[in-house]
């Protein structure tokens, strides 16, 4: 474990926190370098930290720490213009993802088909693109602060995406402070980065809400879940049901 990155003087103490630009535009420049070059990263999301990578061997090093499952694939980092620009999904679900995200301001996963053959994908290793797929489709994590959206864009600048999940022990509950990970999870990041408390910590060990796009089943219910259950219902007619 490298140790945790921080820049400037002054400690950021909630990952919704005002966060110069530059500052965080360079916090997430390192993160990529690392992970470009084959490492792993911890990072601060509002919906709890999360463990990521490029690289076969940082994916497989991700799962190995985590002792996840293959059978539960990695998400991919992503916001709006990526899912409209990769997802196959008809227009007016788009504008669903788009609405959530810019009116309603609310975090959660995409599962729907994908575009294979779009350039994003050009150097993705296959055992990277197999462990964060499954039968046909992408789950894409959106709006999840702007460490997450800070990575998104660059990620997609330069058409290298980033795959990860929560930064904790398979089925052990997500954490909200880097300090509160697991060692065996934090020994296997080659940098961190620590904004301090995630913006939607709670009690159950929550995440991002996932959504299969395809039939609006509820893969996991996570963060905010009550909320994105109204916004569906009261903008679109869709009845969002609790997986059982």
């Amino acid at each position: 474990m490298a140790g945790s990155t921080t820049v400037g003087d002054v400690a950021i103490t909630r990952t919704d926190a005002a966060v110069p630009a530059e500052r965080l535009q360079g916090d997430v420049a390192r993160v990529l370098e690392a992970v470009y070059d084959g490492g792993v990263a911890i990072v601060p999301l509002d919906v709890a930290y999360a463990i990521i990578g490029h690289r076969p061997e940082a994916i497989r090093g991700i799962f190995d720490a985590k002792q996840r499952s293959y059978e539960k694939p990695s998400g991919m980092f992503g916001n709006w213009q990526m899912s409209r620009d990769i997802h196959l999904l008809p227009d007016d679900k788009h504008d669903m993802v788009r609405t959530i995200i810019e009116e309603e301001r609310l975090p959660f996963s995409v599962v729907a088909p994908f575009r294979q053959d779009h350039p994003v994908f050009a150097k993705v290793a296959p055992f990277v693109l197999d462990s964060s797929t499954k039968a046909g489709t992408l789950d894409m994590l959106l709006n999840a602060g702007i460490f997450h959206d800070e990575i998104a864009r660059q990620s997609y600048e330069r058409l290298a995406p980033i795959f990860g999940s929560s930064a904790n022990t398979s089925l052990k509950g997500s954490k909200y402070r880097l300090g509160d990970i697991e060692q065996r999870v934090r020994a296997a990041a080659t940098i961190e980065v620590d904004y301090g408390l995630s913006k939607y910590a709670n009690d159950e060990g929550r995440s991002s809400t996932i959504i299969d796009f395809r039939d609006f089943s509820v893969v996991r219910a996570g963060v905010c879940f009550d909320r994105l259950q109204a916004a569906f219902k009261t903008r679109f007619g869709v009845t969002l049901e609790q997986p059982g």
